[in-house]
């Protein structure tokens, strides 16, 4: 769980939703497809994120392993998930968006069981 966010974020009022906490307090961290990022690889994609999409704050915490798509929470709208295809074109990195987490995580759940059966 990334916790040393940038301060301009905590400034704005960022905190991560107790959904959040409670998925990671559970260890639910990989999903075959999907995965909740360590620390050092939200920060690197964080960092990376302000510079490709400087108009957006998002906060990345999961990756998908077969592309480039992250799970983001965004400031603009903080109880949402974020789909970002990363490295895409300002403009066109929208993926998806999740009413909240649980709605994310349940998609993930699914996404593991259909291709493992």
């Amino acid at each position: 769980m990334a916790t040393k966010i940038p301060n301009e974020f905590i400034e704005k009022g960022f905190e991560y939703p107790e959904a959040y906490t409670k998925i990671i307090e559970l260890n639910l961290t990989d999903f075959d497809f999907w995965y909740i990022m360590s620390e050092e690889q939200a920060l690197k994609r964080l960092t990376g994120l302000r510079q490709r999409y400087p108009e957006r704050y998002l906060v990345p915490f999961a990756r998908r392993d077969d592309n480039d798509d992250i799970a983001c929470f965004d400031l603009s709208e903080p109880d949402k998930v974020q789909i970002i295809h990363d490295f895409a074109s300002s403009g066109f990195e929208q993926r998806r968006t999740y009413k909240d987490l649980w709605e994310w995580l349940k998609d993930a759940v699914n996404e593991l069981i259909e291709n493992n059966r």
